[in-house]
């Protein structure tokens, strides 16, 4: 079987590549074909995340094993496609240079069949320029429902969080 995959480069501009690739495929081959059909040199350190139908981040799958333990976190040399992505499981993020955070979602948009004499993985389409630097990223905060910063502060503990005096802690502890 083929997967076909849209990869799209988080970014405010359309940047997306189509590639097609085997479903017995390592997440590594993926991998060297996102950075290839991008134009980036591959050399920087990459996850894929599994994701759920709104784009969170589930189990991660690294380039290299960094876990404390030997064997503590999947690799993608060693995890194959069809074991991670089907008919159900569509989505994977994938961010690449953890020092600039390129974020790509990665969705499977088809299930075909191979194709005698066509090289894998195969880039269908490219749309798009890949910016000179990442888009910047703004991480928020869930609130918490029924709380808000001041009444946290104010009610829970009797709290003024502009009052550092009162706070009782050495703040020149290193």
């Amino acid at each position: 079987m083929v997967y076909r995959f849209r990869i799209i480069l988080d970014t405010e501009e359309d940047v997306f590549r189509d590639i097609e690739i085997e479903a017995s495929a390592s997440l590594e081959d993926l991998h060297n074909a996102i950075t290839q059909s991008f134009g980036f040199d591959g050399q920087e350190m990459a996850s894929f995340y599994t994701s759920n139908e709104f784009w969170e981040e589930e189990e991660e799958i690294s380039l290299f094993d960094v876990s404390d333990e030997p064997g503590g976190i999947r690799v993608m040399g060693d995890t194959y496609l069809e074991d991670v992505v089907d008919k159900d499981n569509t989505r994977l993020l994938y961010v690449y240079d953890f020092l600039n955070m390129w974020t790509f979602m990665v969705e499977l948009a088809d299930i075909g069949e191979v194709e005698t004499g066509r090289i894998y993985p195969n880039l269908m389409y490219s749309h798009g320029e890949v910016p000179a630097e990442a888009p910047e990223k703004e991480f928020i905060s869930e609130p918490i429902e029924g709380n808000d910063d001041d009444d946290f502060f104010d009610d829970d503990y009797d709290l003024d969080p502009e009052d550092y005096d009162s706070l009782d802690f050495d703040e020149n502890w290193n």
